[in-house]
């Protein structure tokens, strides 16, 4: 049987270029496969426009920094429009329609194809685990993932925070309703921090008038601009960027071991298997779909490694017709979050952080936090204007603030503000302070990934995803929302809203792919030999509540050292 590469790695996100960086370190020959278009590579100078001149690429040359400013812009609407935006769930082809997930209900499930998937559009934020989640139900140990979680912060790397007007009023708050500041990266106990984001410090010549913002964007450091969200496309070449999303920091140091190619533009439609003489089913390559031909292949490998997120990792599994596991796809768990927003007027904020505005675009998206362990965190965003009138005023379960509001809960606002409302909400922007409610969500059994038995697409059943937050996670967001809220109120807020979100707003998916359920402890599936997962459907739970893309990167770490040392 010919084989196409020693190992093949399907999807280009937070896992699989990590997975791909170390296999490739140690001589191992690897081909990562991604659905989505290429950013940043000359082989492809208009990905969302036709197919490029080439099918895959494995030179660290290819990759090009000024193309990647060019096409990585700084528009809301250019990047994260969920229908049309180069950061949507769908081809490369903008002109076609997303690829269909069916999601019941009031929801936004915001996820991004291309090479570095949703590292792409994420803040950054890189944080451990709390070690009592992992201790206390992971059949591996915390202290397993320490020396992995050490050498992916060395490798992107990752930095604290600065700290800009919105962390400062964050800080104060947080130090007036009785916290205190924890220092470490390891947390046991609550308190607030500066958030551990894979964002390089500040360019040294930030705050020198001899130079033009434009020419410190084209310099090595953070320019603190708040682009985040969309890419961040600021630095003097692409490795360089200081948003460290995979796509510039370990897609090019994968691709300089000369092990490892990337082929994007390709979506993996089946994962193939054999019986070996033992009678065991053992993977052997999958099976794949152009997306802008439409052309079907087959490749085959020694090992598969499944990288493609929570949503499609069960669903690809699903349509292979993989051995029945009742948790395959099952046990979804989503950090069930909310949004409280505090409006400040001048004189306070000039009394507390020697401003009149908090300007909450100014900085990283997400730079400070309150951990909790139980209850899960707490942590500033501060989103672009557009952004933030959507999320924090104009998306909610609750209805419409001027219909259902009677002034009886702790909130003056809640819900969704329309007309003169909005209007003068989004005129205090400059002046607020939104902090994200983030749940220890519980691992429930009905929260789940399918196939829906009705509606198929080019890649065969689509998924479809169902959400309900148990009731104790119910109560843990609720108690977050109170203690957010007494931060903004004792850093002297004189209104607070609340957005009170909709359980279906997916942005830290995880757990659907359960390590001691689906996977073993090196996330090699029990039922399939030589197919491991790797992104953040192998968790076992939500970690406790933090961000889950660091301890995502340092199992992926961990499982290629584990696969390289049993199968070559």
């Amino acid at each position: 049987m010919k084989i196409d590469a020693d190992v093949i790695v399907i999807g280009a996100g937070a896992g699989g270029p990590v997975v791909a960086k170390e296999l490739g370190e140690s001589g191992i020959n690897v081909l990562v496969l991604e659905a989505g278009p290429w950013y940043g590579n000359k082989k492809w100078p208009e990905p969302n426009k036709n197919r490029g001149v080439a099918k895959e690429s494995s030179d660290p040359g290819d990759l090009d920094g000024s193309l990647y400013r060019q096409q990585i812009t700084r528009l809301e609407n250019d990047m994260d429009d969920l229908v049309s935006g180069k950061f949507r769930w769908g081809a490369a082809d903008r002109r076609r329609a997303p690829w269909y997930r069916n999601v019941p209900d009031r929801s936004l499930l915001w996820q991004s194809s291309g090479i570095g998937g949703g590292t792409l559009h994420y803040y950054a934020n890189s944080l451990r685990a709390f070690p009592e989640a992992i201790d206390n139900e992971w059949p591996i140990n915390y202290d397993d993932l320490v020396p992995y979680y050490e050498k992916v912060e060395a490798t992107l790397p990752v930095e604290f925070a600065p700290t800009t007007t919105k962390e400062a009023l964050f800080y104060y708050g947080a130090e007036k309703a009785g916290f205190s500041l924890n220092k470490t990266l390891d947390v046991t106990t609550s308190g607030y921090r500066p958030q551990p984001n894979a964002i390089l410090p500040p360019n040294e010549h930030l705050m020198d008038p001899n130079y033009s913002m434009e020419e410190i964007s084209h310099m090595e450091g953070c320019t603190l601009s708040g682009h985040c969200g969309q890419g961040c496309p600021y630095g003097p070449t692409l490795e360089k960027m200081a948003k460290r999303s995979t796509t510039v920091s370990y897609v090019p140091l994968a691709m300089k071991t000369g092990n490892v190619s990337f082929r994007p533009n390709t979506f993996v439609t089946k994962v193939l298997t054999e019986f070996n003489a033992s009678g065991n089913q053992r993977a052997t390559g999958v099976r794949i779909r152009d997306t802008w031909t439409g052309e079907m292949e087959e490749l085959r490998a020694n090992v598969v490694v499944m990288a493609g997120g929570v949503i499609e990792t069960p669903r690809l599994w699903l349509n292979s017709d993989l051995p029945y596991n009742p948790w395959v796809g099952r046990g979804l768990t989503n950090h069930y979050f909310d949004l409280i927003t505090g409006t400040f007027d001048e004189e306070t904020l000039m009394e507390v952080v020697g401003s009149r505005t908090t300007n909450p675009f100014v900085g990283h998206t997400s730079g400070a936090r309150l951990d909790y362990p139980g209850l899960g965190m707490i942590e500033n965003i501060g989103e672009s204007p557009g952004l933030s009138a959507m999320q924090v005023f104009g998306f909610s379960q609750f209805g419409y603030n001027s219909l259902h509001h009677d002034g009886s809960d702790m909130w003056d606002q809640r819900g969704r503000l329309v007309g003169s409302e909005l209007a003068n909400a989004m005129e205090g922007y400059s002046r607020t302070l939104t902090l994200s409610a983030i749940t220890d969500d519980e691992v429930a059994f009905h929260n789940r990934v399918e196939l829906d038995p009705h509606i198929q697409d080019e890649h065969g059943a689509v998924p479809r995803v169902h959400y309900e937050p148990t009731k104790k996670s119910k109560e843990r967001r609720e108690q977050l929302n109170k203690i957010a809220t007494d931060i903004l109120q004792q850093a002297g807020a004189n209104s607070v809203h609340r957005a009170d979100m909709p359980a279906n707003y997916y942005i830290h998916l995880q757990s659907t792919m359960r390590m001691g359920h689906v996977v073993d402890p090196s996330c090699e599936a029990y039922q399939v030999e030589r197919l491991y997962v790797a992104d953040n459907s192998a968790d076992n739970n939500s970690l406790g509540g933090p961000n889950p893309t660091l301890t995502t990167q340092a199992l992926a770490a961990r499982t290629a050292e584990l696969l390289a040392a049993k199968y070559f």
